[in-house]
């Protein structure tokens, strides 16, 4: 896992995770990241997580100080407001061992072109500002990506999702229930889960086949259709149609919908009582040791472990 190594860390020294704010104070993107992570320090101590606040300006000017975990973070309203001195701003967040952006903060690194080939998070609502050096990076429609040190979150309501899933990846499923029960979440969406909209707003009149293709797979979860009957369906060859997927989403159709149909059955795991038995064969998968598997490969823990682990966060 990528942020294993921050974890390690943070069991060996404070943890230190700077927010540069480049937006309003009080967006949504903004303060759905900062929340959790604020209610993180004030419960770990400042022994365990510390996490600055600095606006570009004061950043760039500050070369001696150095943390652990840099996001650049503003809402998509604040596209095109990108800072004056955001070369140096950038080069700045990439000295740190892990780093990213949050909102309109992902669109100036693709701008910037340091997330070429790097699969990334960008708010729907942006991607008709991308350039041809912007879209050398591999935009996917989910809520945040983590491709090795890099991290990027689409902003808005996701930013929460995404600073709870750092919460409990760094720290553990016990310090992330209690932040979870400070704000009143019920359920917190993993990285695999998409924005709705984000195909249809990047793809939808450039590459209908590739919308198309998606939203067949999204249609037929329970009875999955083999890649040749969705070439047929849409109308295109096997071959053209993973040259799409590939160039588009940077994965094969057949990979993207094992993808869609585990999400499928990790939202069922946590939000109904269907048996594992049950949510494995209405997501499509006819044998259980095959569900088990192919869960814990794409999550990192088996069905039951991942339904035991939420029902029962551990303490802290």
């Amino acid at each position: 896992m990528p942020l294993a190594k921050l974890a390690r860390l943070a069991q060996e020294t404070p943890l230190r995770v700077l927010l540069i704010n480049a937006g309003e104070p009080d967006a949504l993107t903004w303060a759905g990241l900062f929340q959790p992570l604020r209610l993180a320090a004030k419960i770990l101590g400042p022994e365990r997580l510390h996490v600055d606040v600095r606006s570009p300006d004061k950043f760039a000017a500050d070369a001696q100080r150095h943390w652990h975990l840099v996001l650049l973070v503003a809402d998509e309203a604040q596209a095109s407001l990108k800072p004056a001195n955001s070369r140096v701003l950038i080069e700045r967040c990439r000295a740190a061992p892990f780093w990213g952006g949050v909102g309109a903060g992902v669109l100036w690194l693709a701008d910037a072109g340091v997330l070429n080939g790097v699969r990334t998070a960008l708010p729907w609502a942006l991607y008709a500002e991308v350039d041809t050096v912007a879209d050398r990076a591999v935009f996917t429609p989910n809520l945040f990506e983590i491709d090795d040190n890099r991290l990027t979150c689409c902003g808005g309501a996701a930013s929460i999702d995404f600073a709870l899933n750092l919460v409990e990846i760094i720290f553990g499923a016990g310090v992330q229930a209690r932040i979870k029960e400070t704000l009143c979440i019920d359920r917190v969406r993993g990285k695999e889960e998409r924005q709705r909209v984000a195909l249809q707003a990047r793809f939808g009149a450039l590459q209908p086949k590739l919308t198309e293709a998606v939203t067949l797979m999204e249609a037929n979860i329970e009875e999955p259709l083999s890649t040749d009957d969705i070439a047929n369906l849409v109308g295109i060859s096997r071959r053209q149609l993973e040259r799409l997927f590939k160039q588009y989403l940077g994965s094969l159709p057949s990979r993207y919908y094992l993808e869609l149909r585990l999400q499928r059955a990790r939202q069922l795991l946590l939000d109904t009582h269907y048996s594992i038995v049950q949510v494995g064969l209405m997501c499509g998968f006819s044998s259980g040791s095959h569900f088990s598997t192919a869960f814990g490969a794409l999550f990192g823990n088996t069905p039951r472990e991942e339904r035991q682990r939420k029902l029962a966060a551990p303490p802290t």
